[in-house]
């Protein structure tokens, strides 16, 4: 199965309370994605507060899709099926997993532990570009039943994406991602010049936090600054 190739990327904007989600609806973006910067690449919000966010999107229609992470774990099969578990039992459709380093030998027992759960609900594989991807796992998602992979940076202080990664490399994971019908996303401290490049590789949504904000990824989300992402996301201004 080959996954739909969209003419350009959606905008995936990561909010870290409430009033930044409601700013995100009011943008439009694609995917309104959970995220806590302040507890790390992957940090989660809490339950309660997930419940609210299902809540408030949707009260709004439920536009877009709506994406969380689980949290920053080891490759552990019970740590992160337990974790994958209590995000999803709040209503979020998208379930974001890290996937951080490890040797060779961790990841199908925790792809076994998964694929039952990838059944009931859209699993989202997040792999670091800062740390030595194994990018041919890519079909091991697939097979395992999840909805989409991604990259990332695991350290927002060592740089962004293409710091870690040429884009010939990024292009052959998109491809992949794309050949095994799998939602496909970069992000990883992404600024307004990497967009051209990036969106030229064809993934279906493009991920932003630090370029949202005035100062840094742990500061508040900037209307304005969002606004710009999302007009050059859809070709309406040049990067």
């Amino acid at each position: 199965m080959t996954a739909h190739v969209p003419a350009r990327p959606g905008l995936l904007a990561s909010v870290a309370t409430l009033d930044e989600m409601r700013t995100a609806l009011a943008a439009g973006v694609d995917i309104l994605d959970l995220k806590n910067p302040s507890e790390g690449a992957l940090g989660a919000w809490a339950p309660e507060a997930l419940l609210d966010a299902v809540a408030l999107w949707r009260a709004a229609g439920a536009p877009g899709s709506l994406s969380a992470t689980v949290g920053d774990h080891p490759l552990d099969p019970d740590a992160l099926r337990a974790a994958a578990e209590r995000t999803s039992a709040t209503g979020v459709p998208l379930v974001k997993i890290g996937f951080a380093r490890g040797d060779g030998a961790a990841l199908p027992p925790v792809l076994e532990a998964l694929r039952p759960f990838a059944r009931e609900t859209r699993l989202i594989a997040v792999l670091f570009a800062d740390q030595a991807p194994d990018l041919a796992a890519v079909p091991l998602f697939a097979a395992a039943g999840f909805h989409g992979v991604m990259l990332d940076t695991a350290d927002k202080a060592a740089g962004g994406l293409l710091a870690h990664l040429p884009v010939e490399t990024l292009a052959r994971f998109v491809a992949a991602a794309r050949a095994e019908g799998l939602l496909t996303g970069l992000a990883g401290s992404l600024k307004m010049a990497d967009i051209a490049p990036l969106a030229a590789l064809r993934p279906h949504y493009l991920g932003f936090r630090g370029a949202l904000c005035a100062e840094g990824r742990t500061s508040a989300l900037d209307p304005a600054r969002l606004s710009a992402v999302r007009n050059t996301l859809a070709g309406r201004i040049r990067a």
